[in-house]
């Protein structure tokens, strides 16, 4: 550690990384066995998804995935060809087996190798020279975990992709359906049946894949696509994103994400998806280091950070969801394909009581708010809700006499120029209930924005309800805290649908702009500046130091070996006089040596005390995403409460309000029990400021750490009390 006197001179550290921002910004290498992002361009995953013929290799009357997926071929009427290949059979399903691809009578277009790990190569081998163009790999133990056999023939299956240009999905998969052009190559029935819809989902689990898209087709969403990826070794998801953006059928991609192994082209398929306005809803794995090393372990993914893959999500406009449920009902939601306009939703209930839970729910999960209808829309309805109860929003309006009254409702609150989503409480007729679905259309037909039906718990559906659901138009959600959270998926991508996102800039800064003086100095030009501080070597020069800088002072003793001083009671604040603080000198200088008589005492901080809301600011390169900021409550409440939001770089001041908005400590910055309100402009343009000088000096800087920084009363500006920065 240096003891560099800034602009006000304050020792300002610069160190090899240490502190809270490495825990709170991730790893900075990813402990792979392989690099990451080894090819930067996109890979049409085309030939999987509508081959003209099929060879099925490890065909047999025994193995049950083959004989499903032909089955399903077959089943479904896929117009093409199918080869069942195994060298020991002449005959098998009614025709003529091949021993291999080689002896097909004219080349396959795709081939589902259904055999064990050993022989995937040589079966594929045999196939390149015969003209094959594309292939799906069943098997795993190709590529992934650390045995050296395992990943020996997963890079002998790369270097057979890269010689060939083959194209290869999974392995370790289960294969996927393409509903449209009839080819199913995944071993379940259940699809075959499936009307082709506009979603398209992505897995890497192919296990999970299979109860998720049940699960939603029991629901009506439907799909034009379901493919699980596995390892990834050739198409990953960067490839399918690209791909689903521009096919003309897709209008949504859903994933399920283990790991991205090429993030760079990941988000910039994810940002034409963007600027497409085609959402993407993810679910990704991840959030616990159990799940990030299970993942490692299974799939060979590059787990990544959780927080960084938020804020990934967030600058490319991904939905993304905690839970397969909300999974299911955010895409229902996305399905009924209309933009919402804004965040604000029209509630209309039947229920106080429903009112009350959504009230909670809306706050707890942020995103979406529920306006004040205007008088216009209280003139329209007040004859159809009971006198007793008040217009407000949300809306208990009672049990609507007739169908008639609950369109008429609806479409009088669609119709408020203050509301951007309707929302109904209802849900799909079954047993003895009964309503008529083309009235119910009526609603959608009223209004172009989005317009949703709602249930207070899940309930079973049978086909006849789903009929009902296409019929009427739009989407019935199940579950109060499932259908907010819906709600603002649909906000948040309505808000960024559209448009494109920042590119990072090139850094312009010079090497010499972080020796000595020069990075507080730039720093407090950019809106974070110290308080007035001085270094002294001795107890006595503290004492004097402080009498310079006036009173109150606060001193802090400086050690490399602890870079948390409060750990140690190595900070004295509120010091009166100069005797007081060269006492506190003395004491932490004492107590120190008491625990490590070793420890290099460098000497002490002497600081001016400034009064304000504590927070915590950081930079860092995530590894997998790129430069980060981290903005939370800071001082000792950073590891306490851990309130802190996330965003990729460069940042822009709604970023910044944004990012502030969503904490916990936003309150305090408000002004909280008769507390000033904090200088918040000052605020956003020091996240700026930090953000500007990281982006122009990222080449030789790993992170910059201000905690706490103190901001004060409002237009009084903020002070960085304690700044970290590490080199590369």
């Amino acid at each position: 550690m240096r003891r560099d006197a800034n602009a006000a001179g304050a020792p300002l550290r610069q160190e090899p990384g240490s502190g809270i921002l490495r825990e709170l910004l991730g790893r900075e290498g990813t402990g792979l066995s392989h690099p990451i992002g080894a090819r930067a361009t996109f890979k049409s995953p085309l030939p999987v998804l509508n081959p003209a013929s099929v060879a099925i290799v490890g065909a047999s009357e025994r193995a049950r995935w083959p004989q499903e997926i032909h089955a399903n071929l077959k089943a479904a009427g896929y117009p093409g060809p199918i080869y069942p290949i195994n060298p020991r059979l002449k005959e098998l399903w009614g025709g003529p087996c091949y021993p291999d691809l080689a002896s097909l009578p004219r080349p396959a277009a795709h081939a589902l190798i259904i055999v064990p790990a050993p022989a995937v190569l040589e079966a594929l081998e045999k196939g390149v020279a015969a003209g094959l163009k594309s292939a799906t790999v069943y098997a795993g133990n190709i590529g992934e975990g650390s045995d050296p056999e395992i990943v020996a023939r997963g890079e002998a299956l790369r270097a057979l992709v890269a010689r060939s240009g083959l194209a290869v999905n999974g392995p370790n998969c289960m294969g996927g359906n393409a509903l449209r052009e009839r080819f199913f190559g995944y071993p379940n029935a259940d699809f075959v049946s499936l009307p082709p819809g506009t979603v398209a989902c992505v897995s890497q689990s192919g296990g999970t894949m299979q109860f998720l898209c049940k699960t939603a087709a029991e629901r009506g969403v439907k799909f034009s696509h379901m493919f699980s990826s596995g390892n990834e070794i050739d198409l990953d998801l960067a490839d399918f994103v690209d791909y689903f953006t521009d096919e003309p059928h897709t209008k949504i991609i859903a994933l399920f994400i283990e790991g991205i192994r090429r993030p760079q082209m990941f988000m910039r398929a994810a940002a034409r998806a963007l600027a497409a306005g085609k959402p993407i809803i993810a679910i990704k794995t991840g959030k616990s280091q159990k799940s990030r090393d299970a993942a490692q372990s299974h799939t060979g993914a590059i787990a990544g950070d959780y927080d960084g893959f938020l804020a990934m999500c967030g600058r490319h406009g991904i939905v993304a969801v905690d839970s397969l449920d909300d999974m299911v009902e955010t895409m229902l939601v996305f399905q009924g394909g209309r933009t919402a306009g804004g965040n604000r939703v029209g509630w209309v209930t039947t229920s106080g009581g429903t009112v009350d839970l959504l009230h909670d729910y809306i706050e707890a999960a942020g995103g979406i708010v529920s306006p004040e209808f205007s008088a216009a829309t209280k003139s329209k309805i007040r004859h159809l809700v009971p006198p007793d109860l008040a217009l407000k929003n949300p809306l208990d309006a009672g049990i609507p006499s007739t169908d008639a009254n609950a369109v008429e409702m609806c479409a009088a609150v669609a119709a408020d120029p203050g509301v951007d989503i309707l929302a109904w409480a209802a849900v799909l007729p079954g047993g003895r209930r009964a309503s008529d679905a083309k009235a119910l259309r009526a609603i959608v037909d009223s209004t172009s924005k989005p317009v949703v039906a709602f249930g207070r718990m899940a309930y079973a559906l049978g086909p006849e309800a789903l009929a009902f659901q296409d019929e009427a138009g739009f989407p019935y959600l199940q579950g109060l805290p499932a259908t907010v959270r819906a709600l603002g998926a649909l906000a948040f991508h309505g808000a960024r649908s559209g448009r494109g996102t920042p590119a990072l800039p090139e850094p312009r800064g010079a090497a010499a702009a972080i020796e000595g003086d020069g990075p507080a100095a730039a720093l407090a030009a950019r809106g974070l500046p110290a308080p007035r501080s001085a270094f002294a070597a001795t107890p006595r020069g503290a004492g004097e130091a402080a009498a310079r800088i006036g009173f109150p002072a606060a001193v802090k003793i400086v050690s490399p070996q602890f870079s948390h001083k409060t750990e140690i009671g190595g900070v004295r604040l509120g010091l009166a006089s100069r005797e007081a603080a060269e006492r506190a000198a003395e004491e932490m200088e004492r107590a120190l040596r008491a625990i490590a008589p070793d420890a290099l005492i460098e000497g002490f901080l002497i600081q001016e005390m400034v009064s304000g809301v504590e927070m915590i600011l950081g930079v860092r390169e995530d590894p997998l995403y790129g430069p980060l900021m981290l903005a939370g409550a800071g001082g000792i409440f950073v590891e306490l409460m851990r309130d802190t939001a996330f965003r990729l770089l460069p940042l822009s001041a709604n970023d910044a309000r944004a990012m502030l908005a969503g904490l916990r400590v936003s309150k305090l910055l408000d002004g909280f029990r008769g507390q000033p309100a904090a200088d918040v402009d000052a605020l956003v343009g020091a996240m700026l400021g930090l953000s500007d000088f990281y982006l122009d000096h990222r080449q030789w800087l790993s992170g910059i750490e201000i905690n706490p920084l103190i901001v004060l009363a409002r237009g009084l500006g903020a002070r960085a009390v304690d700044t970290r920065i590490t080199r590369r």
